[in-house]
């Protein structure tokens, strides 16, 4: 009470403020207009905009443009493997002070105890982590996983403060056919009031009907306009994502005018850490829109007051009396330099270099079974020959920039009925191999367009099961490959007749480092000048690209440790194709 009435007093301009900014333009994400006027900030929130205020700290704009901070709508922290910690840290040098996150990544390795680690991680830092609890541990029955979250195991995690709901339901025929477990799932998160998210990919008509009746009112699987336009029909909020893989922002954004951009907003899913640092985050997405036509503030109200509309996170995305004062200075809304970020009232970020951020919260120790979860089995080159009854094969070809792949049917070839990798053709060897159970299991099969000349690339990457894949040219290079990201415990790996050209070590659950954002990415620095040495292309990201590629809930065809799947289907198929 106290605290109120003290923001009353404040904006009255009856005591005085913990800091007045002057010479500001002020973005109003509310009316579309830049105005100008003094801002009155206390005990973190804004108390007054436009009036006159006083206070002993003024901060004196320069006439630089004042906008609300971003808010990315939907992203694996994973991706970008460091901590929770780290990601803040580089997220927050580009105005981005707070996420909706999902950790499914780590919740499919290493359960509950995953999930935990990541809400621990992110306490007690000035940026605002915010988390959807993983409704599909495992994704699908058509792979094997580390861990499962039934309704049971998530209920207890909505008491966290940070918690704000249910994460993207994949599981689209688990839904339709109301299945037990995760309706449970879902009809938990709406007795509490909570947002759920959906996962969209492929479906159309009646089919987005089932999510919205169910509750599910998000999607970021666009890839068209016109995929956008349909799911803003049918009531649905549309995520503009714009990753390291997945890069459909161009085309979705298509979709956006005057009448209908309150219901947009960006998101990054999956961004490794090396995209972020070169062009950044959700401030990268806006920078984008607004060089695509998008009015530099309706992009900017994308970016913030729409995020947090769709989150209900009251008292956030704008510049007006009694919202969190988290801000940026830019000086201009074109290119958007960021010269300052502002948390709670206190810059966090200056000219580049981060300030005021707490030197003890440093990684929390995360428990030993999280840094115990590559088990890989006995390999052998045989283990990756690859048996065909001809010369016709069922091949992976990938889109680059996208997390889509197509259905190939073509001639290979074989010696001895054994297929034989083709670089020159762009035909590769990959191989998903279980790490969790030590089932043995390994899937193989053929893909096309990954660009690899020589060597292979290994990792544990992999969504959203995260066992190991490697594509490669030769089964001498693929166990290679194995084999040294077993003894790293998970990582990325880039081999070469039989020499290790670079790595980066990620030790928890195998997908996060315990490192610096710096030292990660300064290897992943190394990771990319090695994939040049191996040919491989430099238009799209080989890892996140081939990450994608287990994940089996995205069209057409993908590879499991349970073989070859065909998801429209939802069957396990063969390589060996017939005309």
């Amino acid at each position: 009470m106290d605290k109120v009435q003290k923001r009353i007093a404040v904006g009255a301009g009856k005591e005085p403020a913990d800091t007045v900014i002057k010479n500001a333009r002020i973005v109003n994400v509310f009316s579309g207009e830049i105005i100008s006027g003094d801002v009155a900030i206390v005990d973190g929130f804004f108390a007054g905009v436009g009036g006159e205020y006083q206070a002993e700290n003024i901060l004196d704009a320069q006439n630089k443009y004042l906008s609300p901070a971003f808010i990315d709508g939907h992203v694996h922290i994973e991706s970008s493997m460091v901590t929770p910690v780290e990601f803040a840290k580089i997220q927050l040098l580009h105005g981005v002070t707070g996420v909706i996150c999902d950790p499914h990544e780590i919740a499919n390795v290493s359960g509950k105890a995953g999930v935990q680690y990541m809400l621990d991680t992110a306490m007690n830092i000035p940026f605002d982590c915010h988390f959807m609890l993983p409704s599909c541990v495992p994704a699908t029955p058509f792979e094997n996983t580390g861990a499962e979250l039934t309704a049971e195991d998530l209920l207890p995690f909505y008491d966290h403060p940070k918690v704000l709901g249910l994460a993207e339901v994949m599981n689209y025929p688990g839904v339709l056919n109301a299945d037990e477990g995760l309706l449970k799932k879902i009809t938990d998160a709406r007795r509490l009031h909570r947002k759920i998210d959906g996962h969209a990919a492929g479906l159309t008509g009646n089919q987005l009907d089932v999510y919205m009746a169910a509750g599910i009112t998000t999607d970021h699987e666009c890839t068209t306009a016109e995929e956008a336009l349909e799911r803003l029909r049918k009531g649905m909020y549309v995520m503009i994502r714009e990753g390291t893989a997945a890069k459909e922002l161009k085309e979705v954004i298509k979709a956006v005018n005057t009448r209908n951009s309150r219901r947009f907003l960006f998101v990054t899913d999956d961004r490794h850490l090396d995209d972020v640092i070169a062009e950044g985050g959700i401030d990268h997405l806006v920078r984008m829109a607004i060089a695509e036509g998008v009015d530099s503030v309706t992009a900017i109200q994308m970016a913030s007051l729409n995020a947090a509309e769709c989150f209900g996170l009251e008292g956030y995305g704008a510049i007006a009396a009694g919202y969190n004062a988290d801000f940026i200075l830019t000086d201009n809304l074109t290119d958007l330099p960021i010269s300052a970020v502002y948390k709670n009232g206190v810059c966090v970020a200056d000219q580049g270099k981060l300030v005021n951020f707490p030197d003890d919260t440093t990684t929390l120790i995360p428990p030993p079974e999280l840094l115990d979860s590559v088990k890989l089995p006995a390999l052998k080159t045989e283990d990756f020959q690859i048996h065909l009854d001809g010369h016709l094969a069922n091949v992976i070809e990938i889109i680059p920039n996208s997390i889509l792949t197509k259905h190939l049917i073509t001639e290979v070839e074989t010696i001895s009925s054994l297929f034989v990798p083709s670089p020159h053709k762009g035909l590769l060897k990959l191989a998903v191999i279980e790490r969790h159970h030590q089932t043995g299991n390994i899937g193989l099969g053929i893909i096309k367009g990954l660009g690899l000349e020589k060597g292979a690339i290994a990792t544990t990457v992999s969504h959203d099961s995260h066992n190991l894949m490697i594509a490669g040219t030769s089964d001498e290079d693929m166990l290679f490959a194995a084999k040294v990201i077993g003894e790293m415990q998970g990582g990325l790996a880039v081999v070469c007749d039989g020499k290790v050209l670079a790595k980066l070590e990620l030790p928890i659950s195998g997908l996060l480092s315990q490192g610096s954002y710096e030292e990660v990415n300064e290897q992943l620095l190394q990771i990319n000048k090695s994939l040049e040495i191996i040919g491989c292309q430099q238009h799209f990201n080989p890892f996140l690209t081939l990450s994608f590629l287990a994940l089996p809930v995205i069209p057409e065809i993908k590879l499991t440790d349970k073989g070859l799947f065909h998801v429209r289907s939802f069957q396990h198929m063969n390589v060996s194709a017939s005309h």
